[in-house]
């Protein structure tokens, strides 16, 4: 099996809750290696590039005003079949249907406030990493 890429947000509940060491260590415990992290705070026009893939569903204004009302953690992570693996360790977007165990389960509130994002395929987190981290910011030999 081959070394996937994909991208954990930790969302601004996560940060404001001081649960960013919590999730990081939930993460890292799994099997994940952590290839770049940062702190940032959304604009609004960085928040809807990101997350244009759902400019026509009812959320997204919703989802934008969330991701910007605080800072956050974007963090690349590798591992073998990383996106289908980080998928199931946070959970369903809902955290009333997730499993045991899952950080979604263990940590968020709601689905509109669900502490972390995960990319959705493999090809979109090589390009969400991207989004906010250039390739010559992700350390590949880290750990």
């Amino acid at each position: 099996m081959a070394i996937e890429r994909t991208l954990a947000i930790l969302k601004p509940d996560c940060v404001r809750k001081n649960l960013i060491g919590k999730v990081v260590a939930h993460i890292q415990e799994a099997g994940f290696t952590v290839r770049a992290m940062k702190l940032v705070q959304l604009s609004r026009a960085e928040a809807e590039g990101f997350y244009a893939v759902h400019k026509d569903r009812p959320f997204f204004g919703e989802l934008v005003d969330f991701m910007t009302s605080g800072p956050c953690v974007p963090i690349v992570l590798e591992k073998e079949n990383a996106v289908a693996d980080y998928r199931t360790l946070i959970g369903a977007t809902d955290p009333a249907e997730a499993e045991e165990g899952t950080i979604r389960k263990l940590y968020a509130d709601n689905k509109g406030q669900n502490i972390v994002h995960g990319s959705d395929s493999v090809e979109n987190g090589r390009l969400e990493s991207n989004y906010y981290f250039p390739e010559f910011e992700i350390i590949n030999n880290a750990g």
